[in-house]
């Protein structure tokens, strides 16, 4: 079962990267002429930087929406399909080095990513019709969500405190886990990160916590190619930052595999946690003015 979702991913990488190349050449070619150098430095660089944490475990989601809004690189309405899609590519590669690093039940990582795949495509139908203030009070507060959730981890509060042994579940725990997963993957087209609620999600449930690294990143890897699909389709994501995620994501995966052996996670995780509250409020923030802006 393991080999046969390896053999997929490489498939969606493809797929998708030939969907999106096709897109750009289609309908965004004159996009790509004149961009500032900064920008795509910016591009690259959250690239790198976001998906070193995010093989750490840590998430890229937070960190690239901050530098995002921080650098002026992304619009806000285009965050939602950006995040998605860019980190379609290294997200994809994680999920290879994790399923094969790490002996994991078939049944249940199988299972639990189609049920975050299908929620997603589902989700993602709904968010490329909102209006860009609708999605900064959405994104924000997600964020204030998941802030709360990574530091009950940091702590050890709540499931994060549970030491379980399973390598996999059955019966009524793995239907739990599939429903949820679902509902999951709905959420990560909103900028809901999956990784930390479904660890304490498969912790709860009596998983080890190593177990859990190859089902959370597989789960995003299967559920970014399923609403990439809808963000390509309508357009709704930057062309350069999803390539600097693309291409630098990718270099991020591989530093963090190779050459970082040691960092203050638990620092970085209070960090990553600030910096969701900070970019929660700037999104609330810039909601506000708009409204207010449309209202005068």
């Amino acid at each position: 079962m393991v080999k046969a979702l390896q053999v997929i991913l490489v498939i969606c990488f493809f797929a998708i990267l030939f969907d999106y190349l096709m897109n750009v050449r289609k309908n965004h070619k004159g996009e790509l002429k004149g961009v500032p150098g900064k920008k795509w430095a910016w591009a690259f660089g959250i690239g790198i930087f976001a998906n070193l944490l995010d093989t750490l475990g840590i998430g890229s989601f937070a960190t690239s929406t901050f530098l995002y809004k921080a650098s002026k690189s992304c619009p806000d309405e285009l965050l939602p399909g950006t995040l998605n899609v860019g980190d379609t590519f290294p997200v994809i590669v994680e999920a290879l080095v994790f399923t094969t690093a790490v002996d994991c039940d078939g049944l249940t990582l199988i299972l639990m990513c189609v049920a975050a795949m299908i929620g997603s495509y589902l989700m993602a139908g709904i968010v490329c019709k909102w209006d860009v203030n609708k999605i900064r009070y959405v994104m924000g507060a997600a964020m204030l969500c998941v802030a709360v959730v990574m530091a009950c981890k940091n702590a050890g509060v709540g499931p994060f405190g549970l030491i379980g042994t399973a390598t996999g579940l059955r019966g009524y725990k793995l239907v739990i886990a599939v429903v949820v997963n679902f509902i999951l993957g709905a959420l990560m087209d909103v900028g809901f990160g999956l990784y930390a609620p479904c660890m304490a999600l498969l912790l709860m449930l009596g998983c080890d916590a190593t177990v859990t690294f190859p089902i959370f990143m597989s789960s995003c890897a299967l559920l970014m190619p399923a609403c990439s699909i809808k963000f390509i389709k309508e357009s709704k994501y930057d062309v350069v930052c999803v390539l600097g995620n693309l291409i630098g994501g990718i270099i991020g995966v591989i530093l963090a595999c190779t050459v970082v052996t040691s960092l203050p996670i638990h620092a970085l995780i209070w960090v990553v946690c600030c910096v969701l509250v900070y970019t929660s409020i700037m999104m609330f923030r810039d909601a506000s003015k708009s409204k207010a802006a449309v209202a005068q």
